[in-house]
């Protein structure tokens, strides 16, 4: 049985909107923890002055919900997972702590990572999302590479309208 689904990629690709949708289907969803972080009192101080605690911020409530959702017998649907903290540290070219790396190879997801690629034509910034394109795709790269270096097999989702896979 499928216990999770992660939805992975570059920002702005369309993970939100697919994880609404499995929502509005009855699925049991876990929205994205780094928009979260970013949206709290100092949050987008703490990406821009101190990426390697925002990280670890990221993985801590990564964590939370992981353990959280254990409980629910169907699948899961999580925007993003553990891999993608390791992404966000390479593309920031920064070090991935021990104790990330520690969870990354560990804890581990049961199912199918879905990699929304990036996606020019609905990439939009915005007050949590600042990577301009070049960055989006940097990103998209470090966290698919993430996923596939501690053994995740990634399938890449088709470019189309979300309402397009339900026809």
């Amino acid at each position: 049985m499928v216990r999770h689904v992660v939805l992975t990629g570059g920002p702005g690709a369309g993970k939100s909107t697919l994880l609404r949708e499995a929502a509005r289907a009855g699925l049991t969803t876990s929205p994205e923890v780094a928009r979260r972080l970013l949206k709290q009192p100092g949050g987008m101080a703490l990406r821009e002055n101190d990426p390697t605690g925002f990280a670890n911020a990221m993985m801590a409530a990564h964590l939370a919900e992981y353990e959280r959702l254990q409980e629910v017998q169907a699948p899961v649907v999580f925007d993003r997972g553990f891999p993608d903290v390791v992404g966000f540290l390479e593309v920031s070219g920064l070090a991935v702590p021990d104790e990330i790396g520690k969870v990354c190879r560990t804890v581990r997801y049961q199912g199918l990572v879905l990699r929304a690629p990036a996606w020019r034509e609905i990439y939009r910034p915005d007050s949590e999302r600042t990577q301009d394109w070049d960055q989006a795709v940097a990103s998209d790269r470090a966290v698919t590479a993430a996923w596939r270096h501690y053994g995740y097999v990634v399938e890449d989702l088709p470019l189309t309208n979300v309402w397009e896979l339900y026809t």
